[in-house]
């Protein structure tokens, strides 16, 4: 089946949805021993919230990038995620989601979050033809993400260096079997409008069926 140009993949459950980040030790150990983000982290800074792994992988090079060699698992309220995007602006200008290129920018300075969508990747970070969301937090989105929706923080650094390893000695199963479960989000539908997520994919019913569209499994 194929996957919508432009669909939201994560880990969630019924209250919260897993996003990832990737900083330096001298960021990411204060905020795994807060639980939350403190000190050295600046919340003046645009934050940038990613919740696919493997987009996350390719981001920070399996944590091995300089400034990006912890790789952060949060866990945050789905209300907060959802408020975010409610709130957001595409970061690149989109005839066919703003009236006119002076309405976006408007909106884009006007906005505390910002979204974009760049091509997934594969489990051997090349692009896929789908696209994956990435979000960036500013002003009150950050106070809000900081303070007010984060559940949980988790080091799945190893998890990056395990996958990585098995990619090294060519055991793609293993790799594969290591990777964070994601399945597509159900955003509402006025919060995928703003963000230009695509609609879901329907399928013909079945003969002499009722005649109405059901989303596709």
């Amino acid at each position: 089946m194929l996957v919508p140009q432009r669909q939201v993949r994560a880990g969630y459950t019924a209250e919260t949805i897993t996003v990832y980040q990737a900083y330096s030790p001298s960021i990411a150990a204060p905020a795994l021993a807060a639980g939350r983000f403190v000190p050295p982290f600046r919340r003046e800074r645009m934050t940038w919230i990613k919740p696919s792994f493997r987009w996350m992988m390719y981001r920070c090079g399996w944590a091995g990038k300089p400034g990006q060699e912890t790789v952060l698992a949060i866990e945050i309220t789905r209300a907060g995620f959802e408020w975010a995007l409610a709130h957001a602006c595409l970061s690149h200008y989109d005839r066919d989601r703003y009236a006119s290129r002076a309405d976006w920018a408007q909106r884009l300075r006007a906005s505390p979050v910002r979204v974009q969508w760049d091509p997934e990747r594969s489990l051997d970070l090349r692009p896929l033809d789908h696209r994956s969301l990435q979000v960036g937090l500013s002003g009150p989105a950050v106070a809000r993400y900081v303070d007010e929706w984060t559940v949980g923080i988790t080091d799945v650094t190893p998890t990056a260096h395990e996958i990585r390893a098995a990619l090294r000695a060519g055991d793609r199963d293993t790799a594969t079997g290591l990777l964070p479960q994601e399945r597509p989000y159900p955003l509402p539908d006025e919060v995928a409008a703003v963000v230009g997520a695509s609609l879901p994919a329907v399928v013909p019913p079945p003969a002499g069926g009722s005649g109405a569209d059901r989303p596709a499994s």
